[in-house]
């Protein structure tokens, strides 16, 4: 079975952009068509390629992920259909010590907010952390995609 272990963190400084620019960034939409704790079904479009995106319940930091890419014109009639917001973020994908950090920079209602995200082969995997990375947000729900789509302020 497909599985995700992932960790999330704030960002304490804009360190994290350097020599970056929006070139170097993928343009994501994503919304989600169901609440149920137990599964979330996502519908994400990431630049020119869309994907519908099953997440089971988490367990610690893990929890099983099945993505399939869709065509782009069905992935925008889905998310048409979605709970809350339609999700808006830029991606930017950095190096660091051998990691990709994925740093998300939201745009839309959630305007401000910059999380950064590592994958990680285990749980209980070791691995750097950039300067400016900050508190860890892994197990706040808040700071859940989901959560954010439905942020109205």
């Amino acid at each position: 079975m497909p599985t995700e272990i992932e960790r999330k963190y704030l960002i304490k400084s804009n360190n994290w952009k350097t020599g970056l620019s929006e070139a170097d960034s993928s343009l994501i939409q994503q919304g989600y068509l169901n609440e149920d704790p137990g599964r979330v079904v996502r519908i994400r479009i990431r630049d020119s390629k869309a994907f519908l995106t099953i997440k089971g319940r988490a367990i610690g930091i893990s929890r099983a992920e099945f993505e399939y890419q869709i065509p782009v014109n069905d992935a925008s009639e889905l998310l048409g259909m979605c709970l809350g917001n339609v999700l808006i973020k830029r991606r930017y994908e950095i190096k660091y010590e051998g990691n990709i950090w994925e740093v998300d920079e939201f745009l839309g209602k959630n305007k401000g907010l910059i999380l950064a995200e590592i994958e990680l082969e285990s749980e209980d995997q070791s691995f750097e952390t950039p300067e400016w990375i900050g508190k860890e947000v892994t197990m706040d729900m808040k700071y859940t995609n989901l959560a954010l789509a439905h942020n109205d302020s």
